[in-house]
């Protein structure tokens, strides 16, 4: 008797996993959001990453059917391999901000061949595969870059400029900018250098510019991270000739000069790293069957000066 009673056992067995089985999947996300970001190797990625965990914790909460996956990567390449997790994971949307766009475009077109909606975050791929673009006004910010400028100076001076990341994004700010200054026959572009968004090199493009050039009277770097760099090499050179910095990205650290009056620091541009929380939203409505009413959603550059920065000064920000 009991031996005739083990295939009925193992029958129930069978039956109970199914079951559990079963129950997994009903409780399962409809919808899988993956966000692939870089790491936070800089203020305005820091500021990224930030914005990415808080819309993923909103997101979630306003929609129980959706799972947010939120992962970052230190290089191209590290980025590469985590999107290829994020589709084995069976992904519905892809949000990403690429390191670098060309090494991130092929598999970016793997995703959406395998029916994955890709919404891309700042700068464009190689190849415009993308459901939606959720972009910064690179142009508006590099033309007010060169406003502020012009327009401290008189129209008359020489400009040092610090670049970023060869990519669209540095292309678009720099011919805006350019454009700016060639409006002003009196203002004179000395050098412009590649800083890619960095601190430390733009501390040391900062001193090589200081080095080469005996009389600069503005600094554009176009990253308020940058310009931490750059305002410390000045400042320990112990010269007087700049008249004015100008960055962009609108950081806390920045926007805190600009309140408390620095002679050196009278503006910056924003460029909200919260445009990653924007992209995220969208996913989500795309998934869900909503089209977009266009393929690119632009964030607009705001100048920030000592009358408005109470209203960019956020104390307790990432960025």
């Amino acid at each position: 008797m009991k031996l005739s009673t083990l295939p009925a056992l193992a029958l129930l067995a069978a039956a109970a996993a199914l079951s559990g089985c079963g129950k997994s999947d009903a409780n399962a996300p409809a919808f899988k959001i993956g966000i692939s970001i870089p790491s936070a190797d800089h203020g305005w990625t820091g500021g990224v990453v930030y914005h990415a965990n808080a819309v993923k914790r909103e997101i979630e909460a306003a929609n129980p059917d959706v799972k947010v996956l939120v992962s970052t990567a230190a290089t191209s390449g590290e980025q590469v391999d985590r999107v290829e997790n994020l589709l084995v994971q069976g992904i519905d949307a892809l949000v990403i901000l690429p390191s670098e766009p060309a090494p991130l475009t092929p598999i970016c077109e793997k995703a959406v061949q395998q029916g994955v909606k890709l919404v891309v975050v700042d700068r464009n791929l190689a190849k415009p595969v993308q459901d939606l673009l959720v972009a910064g006004d690179n142009p508006g910010f590099g033309r007010a870059g060169g406003e502020v400028i012009a327009k401290a100076l008189g129209g008359q001076g020489a400009i040092v400029v610090m670049e970023g990341i060869p990519c669209d994004v540095n292309t678009q700010r720099i011919e805006a900018f350019k454009a700016v200054v060639a409006q002003h026959p009196g203002l004179t572009i000395l050098e412009s250098g590649a800083a890619e968004w960095s601190t430390e090199k733009g501390l040391k493009l900062m001193e090589n510019f200081l080095q080469k050039h005996p009389a600069i009277d503005a600094v554009w770097t176009g990253d308020d991270d940058v310009s931490v760099g750059a305002l410390k090499a000045y400042e320990e050179s112990k010269r007087t000739d700049v008249k004015i910095l100008v960055g962009g990205g609108g950081s806390k650290a920045i926007v805190k000069r600009i309140l408390d009056g620095d002679p050196l620091v009278q503006a910056t541009v924003t460029y909200p790293p919260a445009m990653i929380a924007t992209g995220a939203r969208e996913a989500v409505k795309i998934v869900k069957g909503a089209v977009p009413a266009s393929k690119q959603i632009v964030v607009p550059a705001e100048v920030v000066t000592p009358e408005n920065a109470k209203d960019f000064y956020y104390p307790d920000s990432a960025y």
